[in-house]
């Protein structure tokens, strides 16, 4: 009696690490999360341009039509879209229409930062409260999005890009729909 009270919660840990361990898809990968729009129409926006930046014209739902596209969700303050820049940058360079939504920012701070960095997007968004990217499922910055040329989402890429991601996943998605 008294072997089995020591035993017991050896046992009762053992049964529940079997449970935890069947649960597990074998995917840890945090930047792997799924979205509810993949495969469907982008949600419906409109969100206006940057202030300063006449240049640069607003972003909608009606731009991403007729074209494969990216959308990349981004924000000065956001040290991960700093560290990503430069591939997106290179994205665009080699001819991918890149849109970006900016993601909780002032006007002036997304402004500068485009100025200080490069600025690749063909048009810019200003989300400034966040309801547009809400529409989206964007739980974080910064986060990439690629549309096939019918406005439906075909991939969502949570977390910076790296240049395996990049290599691995975005462009041959990009091929597979036509880029």
């Amino acid at each position: 009696m008294r072997r089995l009270f020591f035993l017991l919660p050896i046992l009762i840990f053992v049964a529940l690490a079997a449970i935890f361990a069947s649960r597990l898809d074998g995917n840890l990968d945090p930047s792997a999360l799924p979205s509810a729009l993949l495969d469907k129409p982008a949600p419906e926006f409109a969100l206006p341009g940057l202030e300063g930046r006449p240049q640069k014209p607003g972003f909608a739902t009606a731009d991403l039509s007729g074209q494969v596209t990216i959308v990349n969700i981004f924000a000065s303050w956001c040290v991960p879209c700093l560290a990503e820049h430069p591939l997106i940058t290179r994205l665009a360079e080699d001819g991918a229409t890149i849109y970006g939504i900016n993601y909780r920012d002032t006007d002036p701070a997304a402004a500068r930062w485009l100025d200080k960095h490069g600025d690749p997007y063909a048009r810019i968004g200003a989300d400034r409260d966040a309801r547009a990217s809400l529409e989206w499922g964007v739980t974080g910055v910064p986060e990439t999005f690629i549309l096939d040329s019918t406005g439906r989402i075909r991939h969502k890429q949570a977390g910076p890009l790296t240049p395996a991601i990049v290599e691995q996943v975005i462009l041959p998605i990009l091929a597979e729909l036509g880029q």
